[in-house]
């Protein structure tokens, strides 16, 4: 009788390490990923960590410069300032713009009475903890026409008065100086061309290009770290935390996020500024 053949060992396949090595790679280089735009690109890293958590949650989730950018419309919606004021979002963060006929005297820097409880409000909301570690860039703009006046010897004077004037509007409410610049371009960048193709100034276009723009972005983590150094606070303990507050509401949603208040216990705005004509 023949003896009985040794069963075959079975050979240890170890196929799944090279998916296993793949996706560890793979973590490894999206972490370095955020980590980079963490250091140089901060919205960048804000708007990949939104797209992430929305993924993950299966909700859609904005960002904190989303979320400060619906506070502002939502803000200038209900004080019925959306003719003179206007919010946007570039590749930095948004930006707010002031319509200089509604908020300056002509000819002048001195903001109208009627423009500073919108102004007021855009302070208040700056200044809430929140938003502590982003920039506030105040830029002033005129049209092309001439301005000769022994406090205004151009327009280079007029633009820059004007934005440091809501600069200091902004440090008197409460603002951090350490996050605010003014910078005035005169008629150097217009939105609309200031005339035709025969010279003839477009009064509505020269309207549109005098203007005042609140830039709003978050700051470096270098510059995070300085204001933090001189408000003599932990340097993580202002760092935005990602909450349910971040989440986009869907058009069922009738019950206010923890944190804001329903529409009637809501404080009375004052009358939004006209646009003179």
């Amino acid at each position: 009788m023949a003896a009985p053949e040794a069963p075959k060992e079975e050979e240890v396949k170890e196929d799944w390490l090279v998916t296993y090595a793949d996706a560890i790679t793979l973590l490894m280089a999206f972490f370095v990923m955020l980590l980079t735009f963490a250091e140089y690109d901060i919205p960048a890293y804000q708007e990949a960590a939104a797209a992430i958590a929305g993924e993950i949650s299966s909700e859609e989730v904005l960002s904190p410069t989303e979320v400060m950018m619906t506070n502002v419309q939502d803000m200038v919606y209900n004080m019925q300032a959306d003719e003179v004021v206007s919010v946007s979002k570039d590749e930095k963060g948004i930006v707010i713009e002031l319509a200089s006929s509604a908020f300056y005297k002509p000819g002048s820097a001195e903001i109208r009475d009627e423009a500073i409880p919108v102004l007021k409000e855009i302070s208040d909301m700056l200044v809430d903890p929140i938003y502590q570690a982003y920039n506030v860039e105040v830029e002033g703009h005129t049209d092309d026409d001439p301005i000769s006046t022994p406090l205004f010897p151009s327009n280079w004077e007029l633009s820059a008065r004007r934005a440091t004037r809501v600069v200091r509007f902004f440090v008197e409410g409460g603002m951090e100086p350490l996050r605010l610049k003014a910078a005035g371009f005169a008629e150097t960048r217009p939105k609309l061309p200031n005339r035709d193709a025969k010279g003839v100034p477009i009064p509505e276009n020269q309207a549109e290009n005098r203007r005042v723009l609140v830039r709003v972005y978050p700051m470096s983590m270098d510059e995070r770290a300085m204001l933090y150094r001189k408000l003599g606070i932990d340097d993580y303990s202002l760092r935005e935390q990602p909450d349910h507050r971040y989440k986009k509401k869907t058009p069922n949603e009738e019950e206010p996020m923890e944190g804001e208040q329903p529409p009637e216990q809501a404080q009375e705005q004052g009358q939004a500024p006209q646009q003179a004509q």
